[in-house]
């Protein structure tokens, strides 16, 4: 592993510390976050006087869809969000909240010691799938777990996000 002069660090960084947040405050116990992935269509074209060589751009880009898991608790964050996408009994006219349905996020990656390493902002969220519930099994041990699938028109690193000083620990005389 190379020293990176910069961080002072030879390590990555670990994928268990995170928090994700919307509207200004924490998400209640959000376990498991999935990738940030997105994808660029290749373009083919040739010249009509070359018969054997394609040439190839960059075409539409796809952001690939993030999913949220938690433990089921008495927080009602992802129930209201889910809810404004679909509302039971709204009645005609009033199945999709338009004006707020779509929201953007942060994902932000702590090092060991408890520091804001990294941001990533994810822009125009929606719940394109919702699981209230796991399956319930009497003889698992195991926590209930709910998920949010959001769609996505893309993100970002949060440049200003600044590589946080290492904290050095002092052993006392004695």
């Amino acid at each position: 592993m190379e020293f990176d002069a910069a961080s002072g660090r030879y390590d990555p960084y670990k994928n268990f510390k995170f928090r994700v947040k919307w509207d200004n405050r924490y998400v209640a116990g959000v376990s498991k976050v999935s990738a940030l992935k997105r994808t660029t269509e290749v373009v083919k074209h040739r010249s009509g006087g070359d018969a054997s060589t394609s040439h190839k751009s960059a075409g539409r880009t796809e952001f690939e869809p993030i999913t949220l898991e938690r433990g089921v608790t008495h927080d009602p964050e992802f129930d209201q969000w889910a809810n404004r996408v679909w509302n039971y009994g709204g009645g005609f006219g009033l199945e999709v909240s338009l004006a707020d349905y779509k929201r953007d996020i942060i994902i932000e990656l702590y090092n060991e010691a408890g520091q804001l390493a990294v941001a990533y902002n994810v822009y125009n969220c929606w719940v394109a799938e919702y699981q209230a519930l796991s399956d319930l099994d009497a003889n698992a041990n195991a926590v209930a777990i709910q998920h949010l699938k959001l769609e996505n028109e893309g993100w970002l690193r949060d440049v200003g996000v600044a590589q946080p000083q290492s904290p050095s620990f002092t052993v006392p005389n004695g």
